[in-house]
């Protein structure tokens, strides 16, 4: 079986967008662990998970959870630095 960190180790993504992919599709980790490999894949799927963080935060700002809006806005830094949002 395998570990929660085994699934973060096949992935491109870290903990943190890959539960920002969970939370925004209300899907376990472990299917949103195989759909960031799928999405990373292409420029769309890019720009889709950087529209699902920010999607995340606006809503977590609704809500008034502003300590996840602050760990929503790192995370949202890392992607931003290691899979930036690809140019035309």
């Amino acid at each position: 079986m395998l570990s929660f960190q085994d699934v973060i180790d096949y992935c491109d993504l870290d903990e943190g967008e890959i539960e920002a992919i969970a939370e925004h599709e209300h899907i376990p980790v472990a299917v949103a662990a195989e759909m960031s490999e799928v999405l990373l894949c292409t420029p769309d799927g890019v720009c889709r998970l950087h529209s699902m963080i920010i999607e995340n935060m606006q809503h977590a700002i609704e809500a008034g959870r502003y300590e996840h809006v602050k760990d929503l806005a790192q995370t949202y830094q890392h992607l931003q630095r290691t899979h930036p949002i690809p140019s035309n």
